[in-house]
C-alpha cells in the first residue's frame, strides 16, 4: 500500500466519522494554539520588561543603598534612611574616571500632584540639570530643569506625559501652577510648570512622574540632610562611556564608595543595565517556559484523545482489518494506515491550532488587562515546536492503535460483527 492510498483511506475514515473527529481535532486545536500564544505572552513580557530597562538610559550604573543597611537604620530605603549622599556622586563625578561619562543623584517620594479640580498619584523626582541627559529623556514642550533652576532652587517642576494629560487635559500645562502634596498632605508647595516630557511608552516609570530642583527641595526639607550636612539621595546614576569596560567601573565606583564610607562591607548595592537585563530575561525565560509547559499540558492531553479514538478505530473496523489482510494486506500495510490516520488528525489539528494561536496572540498584544498592557511576540521557533509536537504526538499515538491492528487475527476477523 503507498502513502498515498493510505493517506485517501484515512482522509475516508476522518470524514465517515465527522463528530468524532472534529472532537478529536479540537484537543489538538486547544494544544497547539495554547502553546503559541502563552509562550507569546511570555516572551512579550520578556520584551515589555527589556524595553523598559534600556528605556532607562544608555550604558547606566545604577548605585542604591543596600536593603541590608537601610534595615538596620529602621525602614526601607528612602530619603531618611539611605546611606548615599550628593556628596558621594560628586566624588565619582570628581574622581576624573575617563571611563565616567556623566554622574547623577535624585532622591523619589510619593506625592499627589494637583491642578485645579484634577489630581494624580505621581512619583516626585528631586533632581539636578543633567538627569534628563543622563537618563535619555526628551522634552516635548517646554524646557528641563536648567543649571539656573539648580543654583537658585527655583520651585518649577516637569511632568511626565501621563501626569500632564491628566492635570491639564485640552490645556497646555506650561505655564500652569501645580501643587505637590507630601507626607501624606501634610506639606503642599506650588510648583510653576516648565516642561512636558516625551511619552516614554509602556510601564515607564518617567511618563508618571513630575521632576523639580533638588536644592529647591532640600532647602525646604531639612531632614534630607545627615547630621555631617551632606544631602541624602536615594539613587545615583553613572553614565558609562562607550565601551567602558562596566564591571571593572563597577569595582572602582565600589571601592570608592566604601572608602568614603569608612567600611569594608558595603552599605550599598551597584548594577548595571546589562545586570537587570540578565536578571530580567531569566524571569521571563522561566515564565516562558512554565507557560509553554502549561500549553504543551493540554497537547499532551489532545495526544492522549488522538490515541483513544484510534483504539476505537480499530476496534470498530475489525472487520475490515480481516478483509484486507485476507485478500494480501501486510502487517506493514495496516500500521501504515492507521499510523497515517493519525498523523493526518495531528497534522491538520497542528495546522488549525497554529492558525488561532497566531490570531489570537495578535489580538491580545496591546490589550489592557487589569492595569497592565499585555504584549506578545509571536515565535517561530514556538510555532514550530508546537506544530512539531503534535505531529510527534500523533505519530505516537497512532504506532500503539496500528500495532493492534496487525496482531489481529484474519479468521476471526472476518467473523466480527
Amino acid at each position: 500500500m503507498s502513502t498515498l492510498d493510505a493517506l485517501q483511506i484515512a482522509v475516508r475514515a476522518i470524514i465517515a466519522n465527522r463528530l468524532r473527529s472534529l472532537l478529536t481535532l479540537l484537543g489538538l486545536v486547544i494544544g497547539v494554539s495554547s502553546v503559541i500564544a502563552l509562550i507569546a505572552v511570555g516572551q512579550g513580557t520578556q520584551k515589555g520588561v527589556s524595553d523598559q530597562i534600556r528605556g532607562l538610559g544608555t550604558d547606566l550604573i545604577f548605585i542604591e543603598p543596600s536593603a541590608e543597611a537601610t534595615t538596620q537604620q529602621g525602614g526601607g530605603a528612602s530619603p531618611i534612611t539611605t546611606t548615599l549622599t550628593r556628596a558621594d556622586a560628586d566624588a565619582i563625578a570628581a574622581n576624573g574616571n575617563p571611563a565616567i561619562s556623566a554622574v547623577t543623584s535624585h532622591i523619589t517620594g510619593e506625592a499627589q500632584a494637583i491642578a485645579g479640580v484634577n489630581n494624580v498619584g505621581a512619583e516626585s523626582v528631586f533632581t539636578s540639570s543633567n538627569y534628563a541627559e543622563v537618563r535619555d529623556l526628551e522634552v516635548a514642550t517646554g524646557s528641563f530643569i536648567a543649571p539656573g533652576h539648580d543654583r537658585a532652587g527655583s520651585l518649577v517642576a516637569v511632568l511626565g506625559i501621563r501626569v500632564a494629560e491628566t492635570l491639564f487635559p485640552n490645556v497646555d500645562p506650561i505655564g500652569q501652577e501645580v501643587r505637590l502634596s507630601f507626607l501624606a498632605g501634610r506639606v503642599v508647595f506650588a510648583f510653576t510648570v516648565i516642561g512636558v516630557l516625551h511619552e516614554v511608552g509602556g510601564a515607564a516609570d518617567a511618563d508618571d512622574q513630575v521632576f523639580v530642583p533638588i536644592t529647591g527641595m532640600a532647602n525646604r526639607f531639612r531632614f534630607l540632610y545627615t547630621p555631617t550636612g551632606d544631602l541624602r539621595v536615594t539613587q545615583i546614576d553613572v553614565q558609562a562611556s562607550p565601551g567602558a569596560d562596566t564591571e571593572q567601573l563597577k569595582q572602582q565606583i565600589s571601592e570608592l564608595l566604601l572608602f568614603r564610607h569608612n567600611r569594608t562591607d558595603p552599605d550599598f548595592t551597584i548594577e548595571s543595565q546589562d545586570d537587570l537585563l540578565e536578571a530580567a530575561s531569566e524571569v521571563a525565560n522561566t515564565l516562558s517556559i512554565l507557560l509553554g509547559v502549561i500549553g504543551g499540558i493540554s497537547l499532551l492531553v489532545g495526544g492522549i484523545g488522538v490515541m483513544n479514538i484510534m483504539l476505537v478505530s480499530v476496534t470498530e473496523r475489525t472487520r475490515e482489518i480481516g478483509i484486507r489482510r485476507a485478500v494480501g494486506a501486510t502487517a506493514g500495510d495496516i500500521v501504515n494506515q492507521f499510523v497515517t490516520e493519525a498523523l493526518a488528525l495531528s497534522v491538520l489539528g497542528g495546522m488549525i491550532g497554529i492558525v488561532i494561536g497566531v490570531v489570537a496572540s495578535l489580538l491580545v498584544d496591546g490589550q489592557t488587562l487589569g492595569d497592565q498592557e499585555v504584549t506578545t511576540v509571536i515565535q517561530a521557533w514556538s510555532i514550530a515546536a508546537a506544530f512539531g509536537v503534535s505531529a510527534g504526538v500523533g505519530l505516537i499515538s497512532g504506532i500503539y492503535p496500528a500495532w493492534r491492528a496487525t496482531v489481529v487475527d484474519p479468521i476471526a476477523a472476518l467473523r466480527n460483527e
